[in-house]
């Protein structure tokens, strides 16, 4: 029988994964060393260590586990995206585990160490080995994971520690932890790049080879030895009790000593159908394949009449059965409960609070709807798949993600530890069609005068600031505005997450990135600012300035850029100039303040002023020109402003637009750029009361 060592990392990204990779190379030569990946979120960490993804995969084609031999190891992996865990089966992982026992060691990467897809090798670990920080946070981590295995049912005196002192700067001592976790410190990894690396890892080598293999764990809880029944997995024998006796297995109508609502029972034998009849790994990359969606859905269709043919459900009208089967395709294809309201054009915005609470905004106002996922595990499904398409990671170390949608949707995602009570996911929608410039003034949201005069100013390369709060428009307008750009002209878009959708032509776009698995590669959005200007732009686009790019955007518009757009979150446009002051002090430069307002006067020539009222419509409430500097202060006029007048009898917001009467500075630039604009048009709207 093999030594089984579990590897855990006491928080997300605290080294268990690479430090598997380097004890099994350590091991490797004059051993039989099996590593096994258990992480079932999709990241492969293992297999790209080893550079086995295509042997992996190709294995994956003949048996349900790819294994294979590469650098001298056997390396497993259970899962190679978060989808096909769903379609693990007991008996495959079972048989896995018997076979690699034949090793002489069998290191396993198991992030999450009471999931059931790693619980055969859990029950025989010998060692479970918890890789932590030696920080106050490292250390707190460590205690938790101890009592997490402690009420799992390990004992204690299976539970050792490995310190990652990749920092340089422990906080506490191996004695001082070893006293505040009442648990043995079986080595201290250094830096990647100390020279003593290679050396500790030999050490920690020696120590495991000299512990011997030790057997199940029969003192394991129950509900650890055997299967909960749920969708990641299916179990085809008995289970075991700790006195040794056989019982049946958990049933689908069992769950926890308590009935299955009717549909969730339906549901999850239509579920453990798919599994065996349609590869549910592809429908992540689906979505780029019409024709293979068509076939993926089909497929899916049919075998879920196949199953309601079969079942009997008298207990459920043909309305609910219809319902079930739309359900089960949403959930294998696509965002599960959020389809329906995918589809809605009248929902802006998808609010996910939890598994059991979603709201929405549909014109403007936020109201609940019935949607739930069924559990938390759906709802990380649907995470997953929006974010895997996209190279982005979430987990414990990299709780939080900005990821779009094919349709170009924006969403925000966030998880435990940050997210108390579940997963909570932001989706903003941007519609199928793009808004123009006539929806808005249908809408209300500006006039023919306000609209005319902004396209001479885009004509004119006037170098504009969108301004407003979370969900007053800006995007939508800035997209609106930049289909006033002449179509010969070189427009280079950045952006967090792909949301503008330019018509011209010769358009540039670029997208951030985060940082990868080690904290490295990560792209700013001040990164690709610098790098436009050696793209030989016409026009800079940036979606949102919200840091130190504000510099670089403005050393743009200073340096022959001209007539570059950009938004920034603020309630006014004096609130406005603020914001850029001091997001150019984020650039982390010690420039004076003095210096910093000249490079705004002299940038900035308009900012537009965006609103969400009260009744929930968007409106421009204000055009207002930079005029230059009055000592320390910025100077601006305000050109047109929104009146509100109260609140009609539908309680939608009343009021107008008023021309302020100022001829504005830009009629010169007009002249200069031969763009015919006749500013009598503003003056057709209702004159502005004094405000004095």
């Amino acid at each position: 029988m093999s030594s089984v060592f579990a590897l855990i990392n006491a928080k997300g990204g605290s080294g268990a994964t690479t430090l598997c990779a380097e004890i099994a190379k350590a091991m490797r030569g004059d051993r039989n060393v099996a590593v096994v990946d258990g992480d079932l979120s999709g990241r492969r960490n293992l297999a790209i260590v080893f550079d086995a993804v295509r042997l992996l995969d190709t294995m994956r084609a003949t048996t349900p586990i790819g294994v294979t031999q590469t650098g001298g190891v056997t390396l497993a992996e259970l899962a190679p995206t978060y989808d096909s865990a769903f379609t693990i089966a007991f008996d495959d992982v079972e048989f896995l585990a018997s076979t690699l026992s034949q090793s002489d060691a069998v290191l396993v990467d198991v992030p999450i160490p009471f999931a059931a897809p790693v619980r055969p090798f859990v029950v025989r670990s010998t060692r479970f080995i918890i890789v932590a920080e030696p920080t106050l946070l490292g250390i707190a981590s460590a205690r938790t994971m101890i009592a997490e295995l402690k009420k799992f049912g390990v004992p204690l005196t299976r539970i050792v520690l490995i310190t990652n002192c990749r920092d340089g700067n422990p906080a506490a001592s191996r004695s001082e932890i070893e006293r505040a976790l009442e648990a043995k410190v079986l080595g201290e990894v250094p830096s990647l790049n100390d020279r003593n690396y290679a050396r500790a890892i030999a050490g920690i080598e020696r120590t495991l080879r000299a512990i011997a293999a030790e057997p199940e764990m029969d003192m394991l809880l129950p509900s650890a030895k055997g299967f909960i029944q749920d969708r990641r997995m299916e179990p085809r024998s008995a289970m075991r009790t700790q006195s040794g006796s056989e019982q049946p297995s958990h049933t689908p109508k069992q769950r926890e000593g308590s009935e299955i609502d009717p549909r969730e029972r339906l549901k999850l034998d239509i579920h453990e159908a798919l599994s065996k009849k349609v590869n549910l790994i592809e429908a992540s990359a689906a979505h780029s394949d019409s024709a293979k969606l068509a076939e993926l859905r089909a497929k899916i269709e049919d075998a879920a009449q196949a199953v309601l043919s079969e079942k009997s459900h008298s207990d459920l009208t043909a309305e609910e059965i219809a319902q079930i089967r739309e359900e089960i395709v949403n959930e294998s294809l696509g965002l599960g409960p959020l389809e329906d309201l995918m589809r809605d054009p009248a929902v802006t915005e998808i609010m996910v609070n939890g598994p059991k609470t979603v709201f929405i905004e549909r014109s403007g106002k936020i109201e609940r709807t019935g949607k739930r996922f069924s559990s938390e595990q759906q709802l990380r499904l649907v995470i997953e798949r929006i974010i895997a398409p996209l190279g982005r990671r979430l987990d414990e170390s990299v709780p939080m993600v900005d990821a779009r949608l094919p349709d170009g949707s924006r969403v925000n995602a966030i998880i435990e530890p940050l997210a108390i009570d579940g997963a909570l996911v932001t989706i903003r929608r941007f519609g199928t069609r793009r808004m123009t410039a006539q929806d808005l003034i249908e809408k209300g949201s500006a006039t023919p005068q306000m609209l005319d005069f902004l396209r001479a100013c885009i004509e004119a390369r006037l170098n504009i600031v969108i301004s407003g709060g979370t969900g007053s428009g800006k995007t939508t307008f800035l997209n609106i505005l930049s289909s006033y750009i002449p179509e010969r002209e070189r427009i280079v878009t950045i952006e967090d997450a792909a949301e503008l959708c330019l018509n011209q032509p010769h358009i540039v776009r670029l997208e951030s990135r985060p940082a990868n698995l080690e904290g490295r590669g990560e792209i700013k959005i001040r990164d690709l600012v610098r790098n436009s200007l050696r793209m030989r732009p016409d026009r800079i686009v940036v979606g949102e300035c919200r840091g130190g790019e504000a510099l670089d955007m403005l050393q743009a518009m200073n340096t022959g850029h001209d007539g570059s757009l950009t938004t920034a979150h603020a309630n006014t446009p004096r609130d406005a100039l603020s914001r850029l002051e001091t997001m150019v002090m984020m650039a982390g430069f010690d420039l004076p303040v003095r210096a910093i307002r000249e490079q705004i006067a002299s940038a900035v020539d308009l900012i537009i002023q965006t609103a969400r009222m009260r009744d929930g419509s968007r409106k421009i409430i204000s055009i207002s020109e930079i005029v230059g500097m009055e000592g320390e202060v910025v100077t601006m006029q305000e050109i047109v402003r929104f009146s509100q007048q109260g609140m009609d009898e539908d309680n939608r917001v009343h009021g107008e637009y008023q021309y302020t009467g100022v001829q504005p500075n830009a009629l010169q630039r007009f002249e200069e750029y031969g763009i015919s604009y006749d500013v009598r048009e503003l003056a057709t709207l209702a004159s502005a009361n004094s405000l004095w």
